[in-house]
């Protein structure tokens, strides 16, 4: 056990980490107290807000002992401040959050909450809500774009693809995501990545499966109407094909082929596009609705090879599938993307991209991995 009077960052650290639940309830509470207003601003259920501020409190207490990482905390903060100006946070609310926060600390601390304590934590947190502010300030562009629905059509029960037009183009890359809030659920933020590169007619396209009890995504695919308003956000994400020489693979699980597909799309503009490996898996053979896309993809760019993978030889009797592997001439297998791709060789020289499911992210960059793939070759979105 830790003495908080030894090393009271550290313990402060552990003691939110052991229930970080009822630290943020505490630190909202006491916020939207001296701030009734600000409750507005935030959505009725606000696990994911409490969620991201927990990680953001651990990341600051983490750091500020530290030597080094302070750059990249700043670049975080940044972001985080450029993120909340779509929930339309004025200045002045930055320095009130950090004063509540230092609020919370010295009462959990108690009696080893000294004067050098709260000079250091105070510093910390005045820095960041100041990091925070002015990247909010500075950063050009409006906060929120507008989209509206064009087109939507059901692929299968759980998985709908969306075509939007938006009021402009939006500054984002080919691979990255986007926080996008719909009429349907006011104030509540998720992130979705386009399957189709940012173009001047800010013609967007959205591929979304229903997630187990995930109510954004069921109201996505039931509830969506051609003609919706859909608000979208500050745009999120590194991955990217690096154009060094070397050669490419790419996994993708169900949804997570959007913004590969982007990615793909893009590369086939270029005359340097490096040879790409992209395997796409599903649980069944029916749920490979990108097929027929991805057939043209190979036939007109020979620097691309595709095999898409089925868990499952049979489609359930709901599925009614657009397209089947035997009627496509591109490459099918049996079992899970990843197995292919480690089947088929090895990767360590390859840069990788990964998207899909949390679970299907992690489990992939796993066993690529014990492979011998790098973890510094390998990109996928925060899972």
């Amino acid at each position: 056990m830790l003495d908080p009077q030894e090393n009271p960052i550290e313990y402060l650290r552990q003691r939110i980490a052991d229930d970080p639940a009822t630290f943020t309830r505490h630190f909202f509470a006491r916020l939207f107290a001296i701030r009734p207003d600000l409750r507005e601003l935030y959505p009725a259920s606000m696990t994911h807000q409490r969620a991201s501020f927990h990680k953001m409190i651990n990341h600051i207490l983490s750091v500020v002992p530290q030597p080094a990482g302070h750059e990249e905390l700043i670049e975080v903060l940044g972001q985080l401040g450029r993120d909340h100006r779509k929930f339309d946070v004025l200045p002045e609310y930055y320095p009130l959050a950090g004063q509540v926060i230092v609020d919370e600390f010295a009462e959990l601390l108690g009696d080893a909450w000294t004067p050098s304590t709260a000079a250091t934590i105070t510093e910390a947190f005045n820095l960041a809500a100041g990091v925070m502010r002015g990247a909010a300030e500075y950063v050009e562009g409006p906060a929120v774009w507008t989209a509206r629905v064009e087109q939507k059509f059901r692929v299968s029960r759980g998985v709908a693809v969306i075509r939007l037009v938006a009021n402009a183009p939006l500054p984002q890359k080919a691979g990255q995501y986007l926080e996008v809030q719909i009429p349907q659920w006011r104030r509540v933020w998720r992130n979705l990545s386009p399957s189709i590169p940012p173009n001047p007619q800010g013609e967007l396209e959205f591929h979304v499966r229903s997630v187990e009890g995930g109510t954004f995504s069921k109201s996505v695919i039931l509830e969506t109407q051609v003609g919706d308003v859909w608000a979208l956000a500050q745009a999120h994400g590194t991955m990217q094909v690096k154009y060094d020489g070397s050669e490419v693979l790419m996994i993708a699980g169900g949804t997570g082929l959007a913004p590969l597909r982007a990615i793909l799309t893009d590369m086939s503009r270029r005359v340097d596009a490096p040879r790409t490996t992209l395997y796409y898996g599903t649980k069944y053979p029916g749920e490979l609705y990108e097929l027929g896309v991805l057939r043209r993809m190979v036939a007109q760019n020979p620097w691309l090879r595709v095999i898409v993978t089925s868990e499952e030889k049979e489609d359930p009797w709901w599925l009614n599938a657009s397209a089947l592997p035997q009627d496509s001439t591109i490459e099918h297998r049996y079992g899970k993307a990843i197995d292919a791709a480690l089947d088929d060789g090895r990767w360590a020289m390859h840069q990788v991209l990964i998207a899909g499911s949390p679970e299907m992210v992690q489990n992939t960059r796993r066993q690529l991995l014990i492979a011998g793939v790098p973890s510094s070759s390998i990109q996928h979105d925060p899972v």
